[in-house]
């Protein structure tokens, strides 16, 4: 692990008062929390903490400035959300700074989340709301159109915390809802740094971000005002936001777990096919739903795979996401930390551990890329999602058995398959059961490609124009013309 100093780097966090966005003005918490460097666990800034209070307001003034942001034009819309495109490209180093802080992973990944959402935010005010016109004849007339729905909830995970901020915000905005946004508790920094800018770019009560300590989503999902609740995170909580917004049939789109796999065909490159699946299993420290996580290789190509890849995680360099020699970075928080420090131990008892498969010493949360061969598939390891860098290969003889064993999962978020012969490759990402299947690569999202998980992985999707849908109702608008 390499070493860093952080001092003068989190100093000015630490100084800098982060209060919530409502109904136009900066707030402070009704509480306040420590924010925590994963790389050092140490305290870089307090953040506030809302309590119902404040998030009844947050959800009452979204409510007051819905009426008039709905009837706002959509190129006055989507103005808005270009001009917070702009806002965070003059600011990318300084976001990108503070996602490193507060979520450990390296500067490079976290700039590139900040690129991304630039590239999301200007894409999406660019998208057309026009209707679609189903029927156009002498009998009638008939079109769809999109309707705001209302207040939007926008609840945020910790391992994008601004990514996600911006792509769940720039839809809702663009469609006319209003939104009141709850980064998680452990990564809220970017996103309430971003909200003092927003301050002065949308009207009051168009966007309210209010702090959380993990009680406030709760109150979000079963709020009778609020009308739809985007969400990414786990299975399990998932499921409780789709019972908590039951009672008033809110609209939702859940983007859930995975246990994405990967299938190296027989006739696959062994060295281009381990890089490409090293890069997409370990990425943000194998800390991403989309992440690939069981990887089958063909019998005949598996103790090669299994030496190459294992060389991969062994020269990663694991340290401080701002020392530019980092390749991996810490566990974003002490409660996955020690659920990761569970997953190594089975990790030895149920396989072969073959690069990795220790804690480092330091202060963070760090555990180096681990490897396992010779798992079985009953062990959590497989069965279970692995949230973490710890990936387990499997070995296979026929096709048709990989492709009911990458199948046999609650999950179906996505899966990708590495080969040369792009026909057969194609036909088995046809028989794969979740969302997205890739080929010869993984994790290629793009704002324009709807992306959804199948079976337990989630409902709805997010990207492109059916993503846009989801944040509005379909309105039909019949003409009898006879």
């Amino acid at each position: 692990m390499t070493a860093v100093s952080t001092l003068a780097a989190s100093r000015d966090l630490l100084q800098h008062k982060f209060q919530q966005l409502l109904n136009g003005k900066l707030v402070d918490g009704a509480a306040s929390q420590p924010v925590i460097d994963p790389a050092t666990g140490q305290v870089i800034a307090h953040a506030p903490v809302a309590d119902r209070q404040q998030v009844d307001n947050a959800v009452a003034a979204a409510k007051a400035a819905f009426p008039a942001w709905r009837d706002a034009s959509v190129a006055d819309r989507a103005d808005v959300i270009r001009r917070l495109a702009d806002i965070i490209e003059e600011r990318r180093d300084e976001i990108a700074r503070v996602i490193v802080l507060e979520n450990g992973k390296p500067l490079a990944d976290a700039t590139a989340d900040v690129e991304y959402s630039i590239t999301w935010a200007r894409h999406i005010a660019d998208m057309s709301l026009d209707g679609t016109v189903i029927r156009d004849d002498d009998e009638a007339y008939v079109e769809v159109r999109r309707k705001p729905i209302g207040v939007v909830a926008a609840i945020l995970p910790w391992n994008f915390p601004f990514f996600q901020f911006v792509y769940k915000l720039a839809p809702a905005l663009l469609t006319g809802n209003t939104v009141v946004v709850k980064p998680s508790p452990t990564t809220p920094l970017s996103a309430l740094l971003v909200g003092e800018a927003l301050r002065s770019l949308v009207p009051a009560g168009v966007v309210n971000i209010v702090g959380d300590a993990g009680e406030v989503g709760p109150m979000l999902t079963s709020h009778p005002d609020v009308g739809k609740v985007s969400f990414t995170g786990s299975t399990a909580a998932g499921k409780r936001v789709m019972a908590s917004g039951a009672e008033t049939l809110k609209r939702i789109v859940l983007e859930l777990g995975g246990n994405d796999s990967a299938i190296v065909m027989p006739d696959a490159d062994v060295k281009k096919s381990a890089a490409g699946i090293y890069t997409w299993a370990f990425a943000n420290s194998g800390q991403v739903c989309i992440s690939i996580k069981r990887i089958y290789v063909h019998s005949s190509l598996y103790d090669s795979f299994c030496n190459e890849l294992a060389e991969l995680a062994n020269n990663a360099v694991v340290g401080h996401g701002l020392n530019p020699e980092t390749d991996l970075g810490p566990i974003q928080n002490a409660r996955q930390f020690e659920t990761v420090k569970e997953s190594l131990k089975l990790a030895h008892a149920q396989g072969t551990v073959i690069a990795g498969g220790e804690v480092l010493d330091g202060g963070g949360y760090f555990v180096r890329p681990t490897v396992v061969r010779d798992v079985d598939e009953s062990s959590p390891l497989v069965s279970a999602e692995t949230f973490g860098p710890i990936r387990s290969v499997m070995r296979y003889d026929d096709l048709d058995d990989a492709i009911a064993r990458a199948n046999n999962t609650p999950y179906g978020l996505g899966n990708s398959v590495w080969g040369e012969d792009l026909d057969a490759a194609e036909q088995i990402a046809d028989r794969l059961e979740s969302g997205t299947v890739w080929v010869n690569t993984h994790f290629a999202l793009a704002p324009d490609v709807p992306f959804g998980g199948r079976k337990q992985s989630g409902l709805g999707v997010e990207f492109g124009r059916e993503g846009i849908e989801e944040y509005t109702d379909a309105h039909v608008i019949h003409i009898a013309r006879q």
